[in-house]
């Protein structure tokens, strides 16, 4: 099973951007934890984090064929882009959303997500075990799905 982690604009700056909202622990404490759950659940995973919505876009087309699910976390893309889940669509790769914070009990702008109706699932307010959680669920579908055929 190959994964792939999106990341979105400003994850980059974790532990250092609102840490009273993001918490203290850095991108690369993000990054690590995701390669020792995924090394552990034995899941090939790669990781991407990207600040502009059109590269997030280009690695989502590029995931095609190569990846069985993809973890996204759009960041405030979640809150206005229309391309990223037209291209989650465009692919048919099942996807899980995921987010640091509660988006639903944040700004009121925050709490509507345009990339949630492209995924299976929205998982948000658990910090990085929201990415265990995202990781776990998708793995649990892939071989769910593998099942039936």
């Amino acid at each position: 099973m190959k994964l792939l982690v999106i990341n979105g604009p400003n994850l980059n700056l974790l532990g250092i951007r609102e840490p009273d909202i993001y918490g203290n622990r850095s991108y690369s404490d993000l990054v690590d934890y995701i390669e020792t759950l995924c090394a552990k659940e034995g899941i090939e995973i790669e990781i991407f984090q990207s600040n502009h919505e059109g590269a997030i876009v280009d690695k989502i087309q590029d995931a095609l064929n190569k990846f069985d699910g993809i973890v996204i976390n759009p960041a405030a893309y979640t809150h206005t882009s229309i391309a990223i889940p037209d291209a989650i669509h465009a692919v048919r790769i099942p996807a899980v959303e995921v987010h640091l914070s509660d988006i639903n009990s944040r700004e009121p702008f925050r709490r509507h997500s345009y990339t949630s109706a492209a995924c299976l699932k929205t998982i948000a307010g658990f910090g990085f075990d929201g990415y265990r959680i995202a990781i776990l669920h998708l793995k649990e579908h892939l071989n769910n799905s593998d099942k039936n055929l």
